[in-house]
């Protein structure tokens, strides 16, 4: 149930392995996934290390990506380099030291000067990208559409009826019922036990016809180009106020931060909104429910969605077959057994 980045991602694997689905899903009850860039990252800046489990969830993700572009006829998934501007000397003397151990296969060794949009010192992050996410979305909905797998509506908690080795819903019965219903799993009477710290974030679309950059740039935010002088910039964090609505304030912070880095002229086409499932220890949230098996979870995956969601679909469905065990930092009863 839900049909967000990490609902998509589960969705199509479960196809991939033979399953039958049914996806109940309404769109306009949460945009994160919508709005979102879609970067992976494999390194947190912080202290050049690598992000959680990269060296498995970075081939975990073009495999799944590459396979759904075929099996959606679409084209979603971009390679690119990411660039970090350095502030001072000594961050630049420190990522030739880390890209020379334990980060070499993530950060290129050789920093180097560019010019536009300022004058700076950077250096290359390798195995980065993005995908589009509203293209990955909407090619998921037409393909579960068409395969009669996908009911637009909102989910009714109260008529759902859990039996013994099945689930119900307004007449369609199936074995389990998988809840992906990003930060309002809040709201779910069988997984409100979940600590969520959800973060709304907010980005921006602009035209800049100067700007003529294809990599990902990151001073502290993100700039994205998007093709056609087209480029997304974000995002902002907000623990307060977690609506969909845009704010004079993230807009503000936004072009505050852009520009700070870039002199050129722009035109902002689209301002956005999204409030982001994350679980207060920073770990996505899946499994069976302890007194209700037949009552799953698949959630939490927060900023990272992209990147974590195929590695951790792939872990879920084997552990559905019996032929495999949920990594212990996601398991949703690392919770339960504290309440």
């Amino acid at each position: 149930m839900g049909q967000g980045i990490a609902g998509s991602v589960l969705a199509l694997e479960l196809i991939k392995q033979g399953k039958s689905v049914l996806v109940i899903d309404k769109p306009e009850l949460s945009s994160s996934s919508k709005v979102a860039a879609g970067i992976w990252n494999p390194v947190v800046f912080k202290r050049l290390t690598k992000s959680w489990l990269a060296d498995d969830v970075i081939p975990a993700l073009h495999d799944f990506y590459e396979e759904a572009e075929t099996m959606l006829g679409a084209t979603f998934l971009e390679n690119r380099k990411m660039l970090k501007l350095f502030t001072e000397e000594q961050e630049k003397i420190f990522w030739k030291k880390k890209a020379g151990e334990e980060m070499k296969d993530y950060l290129d060794p050789d920093t180097f000067s560019i010019h536009s949009p300022v004058a700076s010192e950077a250096g290359a992050v390798l195995q980065t990208g993005n995908i589009y996410t509203a293209v990955f979305l909407e090619k998921t909905q037409s393909h579960l559409s068409t395969l009669q797998y996908y009911l637009g509506e909102i989910f009714n908690h109260a008529v759902l009826e859990i039996k013994n080795g099945s689930v119900s819903y307004k007449g369609n019965s199936a074995a389990s019922i998988i809840f992906c219903e990003g930060h309002l799993i809040k709201n779910n009477p069988l997984f409100g036990f979940i600590p969520m710290k959800p973060a709304k974030g907010e980005v921006l679309t602009i035209h800049c016809e100067d700007l003529d950059i294809d990599y990902i740039l990151n001073k502290g935010f993100f700039i994205l180009p998007l093709g056609h002088d087209l480029y997304k910039i974000g995002a902002t964090y907000n623990w307060q106020d977690l609506t969909d609505a845009v704010s004079p304030a993230g807009r503000n912070e936004l072009e505050e931060k852009f520009r700070k880095l870039v002199p050129f002229a722009y035109e902002i086409l689209k301002h956005e909104a999204g409030v982001r499932p994350s679980v207060i220890d920073r770990r996505p949230v899946i499994g069976k429910h302890p007194d209700h098996p037949e009552a799953l979870v698949f959630n939490g995956f927060g900023t990272k969605a992209v990147m974590l969601a195929p590695f951790f679909a792939k872990q879920f469905v084997e552990y559905l077959d019996g032929k495999g065990e949920l990594d212990k930092e996601v398991n949703c009863l690392r919770f339960f057994e504290k309440v």
